[in-house]
Protein backbone atom coordinates (compact mmCIF):
# COMPACT_ATOMS: atom_id res chain seq x y z
CA UNK A 1 0.00 0.00 0.00
CA UNK A 2 0.99 3.02 -0.96
CA UNK A 3 1.69 5.77 2.09
CA UNK A 4 1.90 9.56 2.92
CA UNK A 5 2.70 11.05 5.69
CA UNK A 6 0.20 12.45 7.75
CA UNK A 7 0.22 16.10 7.96
CA UNK A 8 3.75 17.35 9.53
CA UNK A 9 3.74 14.19 12.37
CA UNK A 10 6.34 11.97 11.97
CA UNK A 11 3.47 9.06 11.00
CA UNK A 12 3.87 7.54 7.69
CA UNK A 13 0.29 6.02 6.83
CA UNK A 14 -1.31 4.46 4.36
CA UNK A 15 -2.97 6.41 1.79
CA UNK A 16 -6.47 4.73 2.26
CA UNK A 17 -7.97 4.57 5.53
CA UNK A 18 -10.63 1.75 6.36
CA UNK A 19 -13.75 3.59 8.28
CA UNK A 20 -15.31 1.42 10.88
CA UNK A 21 -18.36 3.48 11.62
CA UNK A 22 -20.75 0.18 10.07
CA UNK A 23 -18.68 -2.74 11.40
CA UNK A 24 -21.67 -3.09 13.92
CA UNK A 25 -23.38 -4.56 10.76
CA UNK A 26 -21.23 -7.12 10.88
CA UNK A 27 -21.07 -10.64 12.71
CA UNK A 28 -18.11 -11.84 14.55
CA UNK A 29 -16.72 -14.08 11.81
CA UNK A 30 -17.72 -11.16 8.94
CA UNK A 31 -15.35 -8.73 10.93
CA UNK A 32 -12.40 -10.77 11.63
CA UNK A 33 -12.54 -11.27 7.74
CA UNK A 34 -13.03 -7.64 7.19
CA UNK A 35 -10.51 -6.81 9.39
CA UNK A 36 -8.36 -9.73 8.26
CA UNK A 37 -8.57 -8.42 4.58
CA UNK A 38 -7.76 -4.92 5.78
CA UNK A 39 -4.11 -5.82 7.04
CA UNK A 40 -3.72 -8.20 4.48
CA UNK A 41 -4.06 -5.10 2.07
CA UNK A 42 -1.66 -3.38 4.06
CA UNK A 43 -5.22 -0.55 4.78
CA UNK A 44 -3.62 -0.89 8.71
CA UNK A 45 -4.78 2.71 9.50
CA UNK A 46 -8.48 2.55 11.24
CA UNK A 47 -10.73 5.29 11.91
CA UNK A 48 -13.38 4.97 14.60
CA UNK A 49 -15.67 7.80 16.74
CA UNK A 50 -16.81 6.90 20.59
CA UNK A 51 -20.31 7.99 19.13
CA UNK A 52 -20.18 5.32 16.00
CA UNK A 53 -22.58 2.30 17.34
CA UNK A 54 -22.44 3.77 20.47
CA UNK A 55 -19.45 2.78 21.10
CA UNK A 56 -20.31 -0.68 20.13
CA UNK A 57 -18.07 -0.31 16.92
CA UNK A 58 -14.54 0.50 18.61
CA UNK A 59 -15.70 -2.91 21.01
CA UNK A 60 -16.26 -5.14 17.75
CA UNK A 61 -13.06 -3.98 16.05
CA UNK A 62 -11.02 -4.95 18.99
CA UNK A 63 -12.25 -8.31 19.18
CA UNK A 64 -11.95 -8.85 15.13
CA UNK A 65 -8.52 -8.02 15.31
CA UNK A 66 -7.69 -10.02 18.63
CA UNK A 67 -5.96 -6.91 19.85
CA UNK A 68 -3.31 -7.50 21.73
CA UNK A 69 0.31 -5.61 22.13
CA UNK A 70 1.81 -7.39 19.32
CA UNK A 71 -1.30 -6.49 16.57
CA UNK A 72 -1.30 -2.88 18.40
CA UNK A 73 1.59 -2.14 17.16
CA UNK A 74 1.54 -2.77 13.88
CA UNK A 75 -1.68 -0.62 12.86
CA UNK A 76 -2.84 2.70 13.40
CA UNK A 77 -5.76 3.84 15.10
CA UNK A 78 -7.95 6.79 15.00
CA UNK A 79 -10.62 7.45 17.11
CA UNK A 80 -12.94 11.21 17.91
CA UNK A 81 -14.79 12.55 20.32
CA UNK A 82 -17.29 15.33 20.43
CA UNK A 83 -20.49 14.80 19.80
CA UNK A 84 -23.30 13.73 22.11
CA UNK A 85 -25.95 12.10 20.53
CA UNK A 86 -29.44 14.14 22.10
CA UNK A 87 -27.57 17.09 23.31
CA UNK A 88 -24.97 18.41 20.80
CA UNK A 89 -21.33 18.78 20.94
CA UNK A 90 -19.07 19.30 23.77
CA UNK A 91 -15.13 19.66 23.56
CA UNK A 92 -14.59 20.38 27.26
CA UNK A 93 -12.03 19.39 29.31
CA UNK A 94 -14.14 16.62 31.38
CA UNK A 95 -15.76 15.44 28.09
CA UNK A 96 -12.43 15.10 25.94
CA UNK A 97 -10.68 13.47 28.83
CA UNK A 98 -13.32 10.50 29.65
CA UNK A 99 -14.28 10.02 25.40
CA UNK A 100 -10.56 8.79 25.40
CA UNK A 101 -10.74 6.61 28.41
CA UNK A 102 -13.66 5.23 26.85
CA UNK A 103 -12.11 4.34 23.74
CA UNK A 104 -8.90 2.78 24.98
CA UNK A 105 -10.88 0.62 27.22
CA UNK A 106 -13.39 -0.33 24.25
CA UNK A 107 -10.32 -0.52 21.45
CA UNK A 108 -8.38 -2.20 24.28
CA UNK A 109 -5.19 -0.39 23.82
CA UNK A 110 -3.20 2.04 25.72
CA UNK A 111 -3.05 4.72 23.27
CA UNK A 112 -4.77 6.50 20.26
CA UNK A 113 -2.60 7.14 17.45
CA UNK A 114 -4.92 10.01 16.40
CA UNK A 115 -7.84 12.06 18.13
CA UNK A 116 -9.93 13.97 16.18
CA UNK A 117 -12.30 16.37 17.73
CA UNK A 118 -15.48 15.23 15.95
CA UNK A 119 -17.18 18.49 14.16
CA UNK A 120 -16.50 22.22 15.78
CA UNK A 121 -18.78 22.55 19.27
CA UNK A 122 -20.55 26.25 19.26
CA UNK A 123 -19.57 26.40 23.06
CA UNK A 124 -15.44 25.47 22.38
CA UNK A 125 -13.21 26.96 24.99
CA UNK A 126 -9.98 26.31 23.39
CA UNK A 127 -7.89 26.54 26.84
CA UNK A 128 -10.25 23.66 28.44
CA UNK A 129 -9.47 21.91 24.62
CA UNK A 130 -5.73 22.78 25.45
CA UNK A 131 -5.48 21.29 28.67
CA UNK A 132 -7.15 18.17 27.64
CA UNK A 133 -4.88 17.69 24.90
CA UNK A 134 -1.47 18.25 27.28
CA UNK A 135 -3.04 15.57 29.54
CA UNK A 136 -3.33 13.02 26.85
CA UNK A 137 -0.01 13.86 25.10
CA UNK A 138 1.96 13.73 28.65
CA UNK A 139 0.33 10.28 29.81
CA UNK A 140 0.99 9.35 26.36
CA UNK A 141 -2.90 8.07 26.01
CA UNK A 142 -2.85 10.15 22.48
CA UNK A 143 -0.19 11.29 20.17
CA UNK A 144 -1.42 13.15 17.81
CA UNK A 145 -4.40 15.32 17.44
CA UNK A 146 -6.87 16.75 14.55
CA UNK A 147 -10.26 17.92 13.52
CA UNK A 148 -12.99 17.05 11.62
CA UNK A 149 -15.83 19.38 9.46
CA UNK A 150 -14.15 22.63 10.75
CA UNK A 151 -13.09 25.86 8.55
CA UNK A 152 -9.68 27.72 9.02
CA UNK A 153 -10.93 30.29 11.70
CA UNK A 154 -12.18 27.42 14.05
CA UNK A 155 -8.61 25.57 13.28
CA UNK A 156 -6.61 28.88 13.95
CA UNK A 157 -8.89 29.76 17.34
CA UNK A 158 -7.08 26.11 18.68
CA UNK A 159 -4.23 26.65 17.61
CA UNK A 160 -3.76 30.02 19.95
CA UNK A 161 -4.38 27.44 23.06
CA UNK A 162 -3.15 24.37 21.33
CA UNK A 163 0.20 23.69 21.22
CA UNK A 164 0.33 20.31 19.37
CA UNK A 165 0.01 20.67 15.78
CA UNK A 166 -3.12 19.64 13.70
CA UNK A 167 -2.20 17.34 11.68
CA UNK A 168 -5.42 15.99 10.18
CA UNK A 169 -9.11 17.76 9.32
CA UNK A 170 -11.47 15.22 8.43
CA UNK A 171 -14.50 16.79 5.87
CA UNK A 172 -17.09 15.51 3.59
CA UNK A 173 -15.58 15.81 -0.23
CA UNK A 174 -16.44 13.42 -3.25
CA UNK A 175 -17.14 13.83 -7.15
CA UNK A 176 -21.02 15.04 -6.11
CA UNK A 177 -19.67 16.92 -3.13
CA UNK A 178 -16.55 19.06 -4.30
CA UNK A 179 -17.31 23.03 -3.36
CA UNK A 180 -14.25 23.32 -1.74
CA UNK A 181 -12.90 22.14 -5.30
CA UNK A 182 -15.38 24.20 -6.74
CA UNK A 183 -14.92 27.72 -4.84
CA UNK A 184 -11.66 27.53 -5.85
CA UNK A 185 -11.97 27.39 -9.87
CA UNK A 186 -15.55 29.89 -9.51
CA UNK A 187 -13.13 31.90 -7.51
CA UNK A 188 -14.25 35.75 -8.62
CA UNK A 189 -17.59 34.61 -10.58
CA UNK A 190 -21.04 35.76 -10.18
CA UNK A 191 -21.91 31.85 -9.70
CA UNK A 192 -23.19 29.88 -7.01
CA UNK A 193 -20.21 28.16 -6.94
CA UNK A 194 -18.28 30.69 -6.20
CA UNK A 195 -19.57 30.91 -2.78
CA UNK A 196 -16.98 29.60 -0.19
CA UNK A 197 -18.79 27.90 2.86
CA UNK A 198 -15.87 26.65 4.01
CA UNK A 199 -13.66 29.51 4.42
CA UNK A 200 -11.11 28.14 1.67
CA UNK A 201 -10.57 24.92 3.61
CA UNK A 202 -8.75 23.40 1.10
CA UNK A 203 -6.04 26.09 0.19
CA UNK A 204 -5.39 26.66 4.28
CA UNK A 205 -5.01 22.83 4.66
CA UNK A 206 -2.69 22.62 2.44
CA UNK A 207 -0.56 25.47 3.38
CA UNK A 208 -0.29 24.53 7.14
CA UNK A 209 0.57 20.88 6.13
CA UNK A 210 -2.96 19.63 7.62
CA UNK A 211 -3.59 16.24 5.63
CA UNK A 212 -7.45 16.13 4.20
CA UNK A 213 -9.18 13.15 5.36
CA UNK A 214 -12.32 12.75 2.73
CA UNK A 215 -15.78 10.90 4.51
CA UNK A 216 -18.30 9.59 2.52
CA UNK A 217 -15.93 9.45 -1.06
CA UNK A 218 -18.97 7.69 -2.62
CA UNK A 219 -22.09 9.55 -1.39
CA UNK A 220 -23.93 12.24 -2.59
CA UNK A 221 -26.41 14.66 0.11
CA UNK A 222 -26.32 13.87 3.57
CA UNK A 223 -27.58 10.31 3.47
CA UNK A 224 -29.26 10.12 0.51
CA UNK A 225 -27.21 7.09 -0.65
CA UNK A 226 -24.22 6.68 -3.00
CA UNK A 227 -24.11 8.19 -6.68
CA UNK A 228 -21.89 4.81 -8.03
CA UNK A 229 -24.43 2.79 -10.12
CA UNK A 230 -27.12 5.27 -9.48
CA UNK A 231 -29.68 6.33 -12.04
CA UNK A 232 -29.54 9.91 -10.48
CA UNK A 233 -26.32 10.55 -12.07
CA UNK A 234 -26.10 8.72 -15.55
CA UNK A 235 -23.28 10.72 -17.16
CA UNK A 236 -20.96 10.77 -14.50
CA UNK A 237 -21.45 6.84 -14.37
CA UNK A 238 -20.72 6.53 -17.80
CA UNK A 239 -17.73 8.37 -17.68
CA UNK A 240 -16.53 6.34 -14.57
CA UNK A 241 -17.08 3.49 -16.11
CA UNK A 242 -15.84 4.28 -19.23
CA UNK A 243 -12.11 5.27 -17.52
CA UNK A 244 -13.08 2.19 -15.09
CA UNK A 245 -12.73 0.10 -18.59
CA UNK A 246 -9.15 1.62 -19.77
CA UNK A 247 -7.43 1.09 -16.48
CA UNK A 248 -9.34 -2.23 -16.48
CA UNK A 249 -10.33 -1.96 -12.69
CA UNK A 250 -14.23 -0.94 -11.01
CA UNK A 251 -15.70 2.47 -10.95
CA UNK A 252 -15.13 2.02 -7.10
CA UNK A 253 -11.43 2.32 -7.99
CA UNK A 254 -11.83 5.11 -10.44
CA UNK A 255 -13.81 7.02 -7.66
CA UNK A 256 -10.95 7.06 -4.99
CA UNK A 257 -8.43 7.75 -7.58
CA UNK A 258 -9.99 10.66 -8.62
CA UNK A 259 -9.69 11.91 -4.98
CA UNK A 260 -6.34 10.62 -4.80
CA UNK A 261 -5.18 12.90 -7.64
CA UNK A 262 -5.70 16.10 -6.35
CA UNK A 263 -2.23 17.14 -5.42
CA UNK A 264 -3.29 17.92 -1.51
CA UNK A 265 -2.26 14.39 -0.98
CA UNK A 266 -5.66 13.33 0.62
CA UNK A 267 -6.26 10.37 2.87
CA UNK A 268 -9.65 8.94 1.90
CA UNK A 269 -12.00 6.88 4.65
CA UNK A 270 -13.69 4.18 3.11
CA UNK A 271 -16.91 3.41 4.58
CA UNK A 272 -17.70 -0.04 3.04
CA UNK A 273 -18.00 -2.69 5.16
CA UNK A 274 -17.70 -5.48 2.17
CA UNK A 275 -14.28 -7.15 1.98
CA UNK A 276 -14.30 -7.04 -1.85
CA UNK A 277 -15.13 -3.82 -2.03
CA UNK A 278 -12.33 -2.68 0.54
CA UNK A 279 -9.84 -4.18 -2.11
CA UNK A 280 -11.36 -1.93 -4.88
CA UNK A 281 -11.25 1.02 -2.81
CA UNK A 282 -7.16 0.21 -2.27
CA UNK A 283 -6.42 -0.51 -5.89
CA UNK A 284 -6.88 2.97 -6.23
CA UNK A 285 -3.43 3.84 -4.43
CA UNK A 286 -1.68 2.54 -7.76
CA UNK A 287 -4.07 4.33 -10.33
CA UNK A 288 -2.82 7.70 -11.18
CA UNK A 289 -5.69 9.12 -13.95
CA UNK A 290 -4.60 11.82 -16.13
CA UNK A 291 -5.15 15.14 -15.60
CA UNK A 292 -8.01 14.95 -18.81
CA UNK A 293 -9.98 11.99 -17.03
CA UNK A 294 -10.04 14.16 -13.80
CA UNK A 295 -11.80 17.03 -14.97
CA UNK A 296 -14.09 15.01 -17.30
CA UNK A 297 -14.47 13.36 -14.14
CA UNK A 298 -15.87 16.65 -12.32
CA UNK A 299 -17.70 17.81 -15.04
CA UNK A 300 -19.57 14.51 -15.94
CA UNK A 301 -20.71 15.32 -12.18
CA UNK A 302 -22.67 18.22 -13.19
CA UNK A 303 -19.95 21.05 -12.79
CA UNK A 304 -19.73 23.38 -15.43
CA UNK A 305 -16.59 25.23 -15.62
CA UNK A 306 -16.93 28.57 -15.96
Amino acid sequence: MRTIKLGNSDLQVPVIAVGCMRITRLNRSEAENFVQTALDLGANFFDHADIYGAGECERIFADAIQMQSSVREKIFIQSKCGIRPGIGYDFSKTHILEAVDGSLRRLKTDYLDVLLLHRPDALVEPEEVAEAFDILQSSGKVRNFGVSNQNPMQIQLLRKFVKQPVIANQLNLSIINASMISQGIYVNRLHDSALTRDVSILDFCRLNDITIQPWGPFQYGLSEGVFLDNAKFPQLNAKLDEIAAKYEVSNTTITMAWLLRHPAKMQPVTGTMNAERLKDCVKAADVHITREEWYEIYKAAGNVMP
